[in-house]
């Protein structure tokens, strides 16, 4: 039986770039706000008030930075994959909720929107072959239904 042509045989490597990609981008998205200090994670922070959290404000302020630092860096390397991205989708969530009740309008929300369903989609896709969780807990690909 001929099997058709596979024309995706390199998700392992578009997830690598994905994961270096966006990872990369979000260390310097969030090392300005975690170098920023009290001050900075307060102003970050403030972004709670659109849940109507109004205290706490430099511990979720730190929370971000680091969920966009340190987060950043663990999606490069595939480490702890699904809880980070989860972080990292909590966190856009907030940063689109705080720019909507801002009134910044779609191109002030569209962007943390847009890293949110990323971050949504890639929990559910993983983080693929080149990863340290795969080399740690063995190779997703072999368990698969399809």
């Amino acid at each position: 039986m001929n099997r058709p042509r596979n024309f995706y045989r390199f998700q392992n490597e578009g997830l690598l770039l994905l994961r270096l990609g966006i990872g990369f981008m979000f260390i310097l998205h969030g090392w300005p706000k975690i170098t920023g200090g009290m001050e900075k994670w307060e102003q970050v922070g403030g972004a709670m008030s659109a849940l109507g959290i109004t205290f706490g404000a430099a511990f979720f302020g730190f929370m971000a930075a680091f969920a966009e630092t340190v987060g950043g860096l663990f999606l490069m390397l595939g480490f702890l994959f699904r809880p980070v991205t989860v972080l990292l989708l909590l966190t856009m969530i907030v940063a689109t909720l705080r720019h909507m009740v801002a009134g910044d309008g779609f191109g002030g929300y569209s962007h943390a929107l847009e890293a949110a369903i990323l971050f949504l989609g890639l929990f559910f896709i993983g983080p693929g072959k080149y990863s340290l969780d795969n080399k740690m807990l063995g190779d997703s690909t072999k368990n698969r239904l399809y």
